[in-house]
């Protein structure tokens, strides 16, 4: 079994940011050219965490899968998650449905410890940095989540807080 409790956390704090971010005084700024506004980061979230649903319920389901994340890159498919959620409070509210889901299948008793290690082929990308393309145990695919992919994305949404709103925060 996994310990989700720090996939838990990881979860948590990014939610944290989010809502603090929406709910901010005054408007906030536009990010860095090149950078994400909240709901892109948000729907990016979803997306991936998506992606980790389907392929952890695949493996319980014993079937093939593979982990890929280019598609939670893509500028359209992110407009359209948050379309489709209606916005930042809908991507909150679906982050944290997929984070109830995840953390069930991944720490519950749906996968012994031969289906967490199953290698399944990853291709992870950051912008247009290749990070890995490689079989992943599905363990370090969860666990990746919450080690390193959420709370980069915590610290991003946090970064877009108008500095009057952020003066003291540690980033």
């Amino acid at each position: 079994m996994l310990d989700t409790g720090p996939l838990q956390d990881a979860y948590r704090a990014l939610l944290d940011a989010a809502a603090t971010v929406a709910g901010a005084d005054g408007p906030i700024p536009a990010p860095p050219d090149g950078e994400w506004s909240a709901d892109e980061i948000l729907a990016h979230v979803s997306l991936v965490s998506a992606a980790t649903v389907a392929a952890v319920a695949d493996i319980a389901a014993g079937a093939n899968t593979t982990y890929d994340n280019r598609a939670a890159l893509d500028a359209w498919t992110i407009e359209r998650t948050i379309a489709h959620a209606g916005g930042n409070a809908g991507l909150r509210d679906r982050i944290s449905d997929q984070a109830a889901a995840l953390c069930a299948l991944a720490g519950g008793t749906a996968l012994s410890e031969a289906e967490l290690g199953t290698l399944v082929p990853a291709r992870l990308l950051s912008k247009d940095t290749l990070l890995v393309d490689q079989p992943m145990p599905l363990r370090d695919i969860v666990t990746g989540l919450a080690d390193a992919e959420l709370p980069g994305h915590t610290k991003q949404l946090l970064a877009l807080l108008p500095e009057r709103a952020t003066t003291g925060a540690t980033r």
